[in-house]
């Protein structure tokens, strides 16, 4: 909600200015659509994908190449060969003959960074592009844009995570409800500096761990594995859930997370072995737009998908449409969701408003265990904190939580237990060996 996501469609062209100018090289320009933009040499990276899920990643990034293919059949041959060179050259793994609706998000992460540094734009503006990638994804993304501004180019990189924008940043803008609280030389800015810009206050700290005494189980996996064209992606997997305890998964996107979460969900039957769940789960998928809402659908109407089952929600003669409507006022407040209204259609929402609406009505289904992808993405400081708070709330309070996530800080603050996922196979991490070099190590294996 601070104004991110539409500066970034103002210089797409998907947003028109109402005051003020855009200047390029010192001159005013007029991007009034996506093809003016691109006549610029504007490239971006947009916070939802851009992309056509039938299609292949390679036939996605021939699509992206516009006229500089030249008229008649697409020359694949060559565009999947400068492909490959863009994808060595920044260490971003995109199979390339792979359709992308059998991606995972972090694989199409990287087929859109790969669209956009195929295109060799002067000006390159990404949002929030590091959101599921590995740590040595990240390095390789960011010694890319190091290398493309050292030749003259702008990068404008739009981020959360307070480490990566003082790795990279020559200089700093902060935004906080649509206005420019802050700009600065990276070296005049710290981390601390930069979190009070971006919330208005020091940002909150989040609980240290200790250790718990869980309840009984609430959820069990024996022996689960998942197949996917011919492919394992969970193999012989087991492990249990308890009341009153944070599990935090940790690991590299594309190694059976995914598969994992869809089954504790209750989404997706396993191949092999057996899942015991409770009769309802609340679930915050890793796609807030398309998974965890309907974008065309108002967010009362969202938010009865998962309430519907739930105490006051029904009359005799369907759903409680006040009360419902009452109950999406009360998340909206309490979640502090910027929206226009309950009645806003959700594609409106920003994505971390967006992202916020989904963990509040999936925590307010009162289920016994809530599975969790992911759920601080594309928050500030402020919200992942309060996000971070709640689900130990639930802990405290006796639900049983699975948290799934690329984060290692967030995984190492949150977690009672901690495993890993490495190429479908489920790995504890004993106690002794909860340490951020321990588990880093444990998710990177999974990227050789």
């Amino acid at each position: 909600g601070a104004g991110k996501s539409t500066f970034v469609g103002a210089l797409a062209g998907l947003v028109r200015l109402d005051d003020g100018e855009i200047r390029l090289e010192g001159a005013p320009v007029r991007i009034d659509s996506p093809r003016a933009s691109a006549a610029r040499s504007i490239g971006v990276v947009h916070q939802h994908f851009a992309l056509v899920p039938a299609l292949t990643a390679l036939e996605n990034v021939a699509l992206s190449a516009g006229r500089d293919v030249g008229w008649g059949p697409l020359p694949l041959s060559r565009i999947r060969q400068r492909a490959r060179d863009v994808a060595a050259r920044t260490g971003l793994d995109v199979p390339l003959d792979a359709r992308v609706e059998d991606l995972s998000v972090g694989a199409r992460q990287r087929l859109e960074i790969l669209k956009l540094l195929y295109r060799d734009p002067r000006v390159l503006v990404l949002d929030e592009p590091t959101a599921v990638l590995s740590p040595p994804e990240v390095d390789g993304l960011f010694r890319a844009l190091r290398a493309l501004a050292a030749e003259g180019r702008t990068v404008i990189l739009i981020a959360h995570k307070l480490d990566e924008v003082l790795s990279i940043a020559s200089r700093v803008t902060v935004l906080r409800r649509g206005e420019t609280v802050l700009e600065a030389e990276r070296a005049a800015v710290d981390a601390l500096r930069l979190g009070r810009a971006m919330v208005g206050f020091d940002p909150p700290r989040p609980r240290p761990h200790a250790p718990r005494d869980p309840g009984p189980v609430v959820a069990r996996l024996r022996g689960v594995g998942v197949t996917r064209g011919g492919r394992d992606v969970l193999t012989d997997v087991g492990l249990e859930v308890r009341s009153g305890e944070i599990l935090a998964v940790a690991g590299v996107e594309g190694n059976g997370q995914r598969e994992l979460a869809l089954v504790l969900a209750g989404m997706e039957a396993p191949t092999r072995g057996e899942a015991q769940l409770p009769p309802v789960v609340g679930y915050v998928p890793q796609e807030r737009l398309g998974e965890g809402l309907i974008g065309s659908m108002d967010l009362v109407e969202n938010v009865a998908l998962a309430l519907r089952g739930t105490r006051g929600a029904r009359r005799r003669s369907g759903l409680d449409w006040p009360a419902l409507r009452k109950r999406t006022e009360a998340l909206l407040e309490e979640y502090d969701v910027r929206a226009p209204g309950p009645r806003a259609p959700a594609r409106t929402l920003s994505g971390g408003n967006q992202q916020k609406l989904v963990v509040g009505r999936e925590v307010a289904r009162d289920a016994p265990l809530l599975v969790v992808e992911n759920p601080t993405r594309g928050l500030d400081l402020g919200a992942a904190a309060y996000v971070q708070e709640r689900l130990l709330r639930l802990r405290d309070e006796g639900r049983a939580v699975v948290l799934i996530s690329t984060d290692l800080d967030e995984v190492l603050t949150l977690g009672d237990r901690i495993g890993t996922l490495v190429r479908g196979r489920w790995d504890p991490v004993p106690d002794a060996e909860r340490t951020p070099a321990q588990v880093g190590a444990r998710m990177l294996s999974a990227s050789v």
